[in-house]
């Protein structure tokens, strides 16, 4: 008997659908471990919500972006193929909508699917010279001042090299897949998943020059705050939060795990790239 995961966000539509997909799968004799989405709102760090079990087939994910990345979480550095189905506002992370389904989870209960890796970014987090925190993102990491706070003086090294000390709202620290998600907004580029590669973007820079920067994906990046820095908080894929002062020192490189994303025929990034960003131009 196969098992499979099933994310579902917090939605009446999407539930409805799981409950239908659920009964559906195990008519097919397939087990099912079933799992809400996060409540919306950052999380601590220090939660510890469990992992997926590790026999894991693959992972239905039935929500928005925010559910997938919930789910990624869950995964932690497993190698369980996922699959996102939109239900969401934004869906850059799913890859078909409910429509599709049924017929969609045929073909991968029948192995008729392939993986596309997807980088994931490890991050680390030391305070007072000891490591407390340890945690992989899909999308990125953010170094942002709150709303009341000074500017962040956000000193920055690439492999132990000086780079510059951003003196911004914030930094975004970015994996290709999510250079379309708030470092786009930030005014980041784009980057097609497959390019090897890191983006740093700053979040409102006080010094017009500092622009976003790709680096190439072997590179350490480290961070550090200025003295007397407050106000400041680390967040994870926008789903678990801390804050942070002048005594922490974050070190981000490539993770060696990356997400088993479940790829479909016919399906093209630059089409949904286009379809997501209401580029112009119709298909040629």
């Amino acid at each position: 008997m196969k098992k499979v995961g099933l994310v579902v966000k917090d939605d009446a539509k999407a539930i409805n659908k799981a409950d239908e997909f659920e009964r559906w799968l195990r008519t097919r004799n397939m087990s099912v471990v079933r799992r809400a989405s996060s409540p919306l709102g950052l999380k601590s760090l220090d939660q510890n919500s469990g992992m997926a079990p590790p026999d894991l087939f693959c992972i239905f994910v039935l929500g928005g972006d925010g559910t997938f990345l919930s789910a990624v979480r869950w995964i932690g550095d497993q190698d369980i193929p996922i699959l996102g189905i939109k239900f969401g506002e934004i869906g850059f992370l799913a890859e078909t909508t409910e429509d599709h389904l049924f017929d969609v989870a045929e073909a991968i209960l029948h192995n008729a699917f392939t993986t596309n890796l997807r980088m994931r970014l490890k991050v680390k987090v030391i305070r007072d010279g000891k490591e407390f925190i340890r945690e992989t993102v899909l999308n990125d990491v953010v170094i942002n001042r709150g709303a009341f706070a000074r500017l962040a003086n956000i000193e920055t090294f690439i492999d132990d090299h000086y780079l510059t000390t951003y003196r911004a709202d914030g930094l975004i620290i970015s994996t290709p897949t999510g250079s379309t998600a708030y470092s786009l907004a930030a005014g980041g580029p784009v980057i097609h998943p497959a390019v090897p590669a890191i983006i740093l973007t700053p979040i409102c820079p006080f010094t017009l020059t500092n622009r976003p920067l790709i680096v190439p994906d072997p590179v350490c990046i480290k961070i550090k705050l200025k003295k007397k820095s407050s106000g400041i908080m680390l967040t994870l894929d926008g789903q678990a939060g801390l804050d942070i002062d002048d005594r922490v020192t974050i070190i981000i490189n490539k993770s060696d795990h990356p997400v088993s994303m479940i790829t479909l025929p016919k399906q093209d990034y630059f089409d949904i790239l286009k379809a997501k960003l209401k580029w112009s131009g119709g298909q040629r």
